[in-house]
């Protein structure tokens, strides 16, 4: 079990990890993908690291969003913005939000600073939102400019609202990622409307979208010119897709999304595909029943990595930082039902191995590299953790 320490006490912390072989993520679309039936099953990788208490007081910590002075931006789900200024271990609220519908597992969601923040100012954040003419909510995103002080936000814009709001309190999503041509990219759970949402392109849930800066919607997105067809969307076919990354170096879009009881997924996100939910999955239903028989399907994405049993996945990371030599290179994403990080080795837009670290460190909601190098957990229950390297 490990013990995770107040901030000044740092014991040694061992941890330790696993590995699974996938398949060719270039694949033809209706292969089928290898996988690991049981994440005990896979290898280990011994880290020795102290995890720090950084800041408490965060009970969902949905997003972590470092900024370029090394202060911390920490999205708290039930509709609260923080700032953690760095060496300090207080959080001060930042003010300017929105309304927030904060039901179930919506709220206030994920962060993303514009990749050109230091001259803008703008950050980007998803979150549940009440406006339109049903009742319920739909995921939103926002951008707003922030103060010197890093303490207020100011010119709201709002550049998209998923339309269909719904009373049911599941899948809002939702992460933001940049390309580096001015993209944003961003997405919407199917919101607890399985077999409505996802594979109807003329309403929102169940997709990842893609937009300018500005929330235009560009020209050469895949569904422009089907009259009826929700023009932002990139990708659809999906169920609940929490975790992101945009590589740049390879021009790939990955997404991990929750599965049912079984089958959460790790995709590359490619224009106009459809990733099959709920026609095709590796999952049942909560009770044990089929809801498909399929588990590809021609014409549709298989993933290039699947989890069985589920393990929640959360936020991603890929981590660049010298101080964790074993992790650096590597993806990481989160298992919030098993309560560990998987560290996945790619290679050419392949997955080719998966490790598991931090085992037992509880159910990690957010991941983030500081501008200094360090990584940091957002644990629900636990606040905020910061993982430092033994000397």
């Amino acid at each position: 079990m490990i013990n995770l320490m107040p901030h000044n006490t740092l014991p040694k912390l061992i941890i330790t990890g696993l590995a699974v072989a996938i398949f060719a993520t270039n694949a033809p679309a209706h292969a089928k993908s290898d996988y690991v039936k049981n994440y005990k099953q896979l290898d280990t990788l011994s880290l020795s690291v102290n995890a720090v208490t950084a800041a408490e007081g965060v009970v969902i910590p949905w997003a972590i969003e470092p900024l370029t002075n090394g202060d911390l931006l920490i999205s708290e789900r039930s509709g609260a913005l923080f700032l953690l200024p760095k060496n300090t271990t207080k959080l001060t609220k930042v003010f300017g939000l929105p309304d927030i519908d904060a039901n179930g597992q919506g709220g206030l969601l994920d962060l993303a600073l514009h990749t050109d923040s230091k001259q803008n100012q703008w950050l980007y954040f998803s979150y549940s939102s009440s406006k339109g003419k049903e009742s319920g909510s739909n995921t939103a995103l926002m951008r707003a400019k922030l103060n010197s002080d890093h303490t207020q936000l100011s010119d709201q814009q709002l550049l998209y609202k998923g339309e269909h709001n719904s009373t049911k309190g599941q899948h809002y999503g939702s992460r933001i990622v940049f390309d580096d041509e001015g993209y944003v990219y961003f997405s919407i759970g199917d919101r607890g409307s399985r077999d409505i949402n996802p594979q109807d392109l003329t309403r929102d849930g169940g997709k990842i979208y893609r937009l300018h800066e500005n929330g235009n919607i560009p020209s050469d997105n895949p569904f422009v010119k089907q009259k009826d067809a929700k023009h932002a969307v990139w990708s659809y076919g999906h169920r609940n897709p929490q975790g992101m990354w945009f590589d740049n170096q390879n021009n790939f879009l990955w997404s991990h999304e929750h599965g049912p009881r079984g089958g959460d997924e790790l995709n590359i996100i490619k224009k106009g595909a459809n990733y099959g939910w709920p026609l095709v999955s590796y999952g049942v239903n909560y009770s044990g029943t089929k809801f498909t028989d399929l588990k590809e399907k021609d014409g549709m994405q298989s993933p290039a990595l699947h989890w069985t049993p589920s393990i929640a996945p959360s936020d991603m990371l890929y981590v660049t930082s010298d101080k964790y030599p074993k992790l650096k290179g590597k993806l990481l994403l989160a298992s919030m039902k098993f309560a560990f990080i998987s560290a996945l080795e790619l290679s050419k837009g392949k997955v080719v191995k998966q490790y598991k670290i931090l085992d037992g460190i509880g159910r990690v909601r957010s991941l983030a590299q500081s501008s200094n190098g360090f990584i940091y957990l957002g644990i629900d229950g636990q606040g905020i953790k910061r993982l430092e390297p033994e000397m």
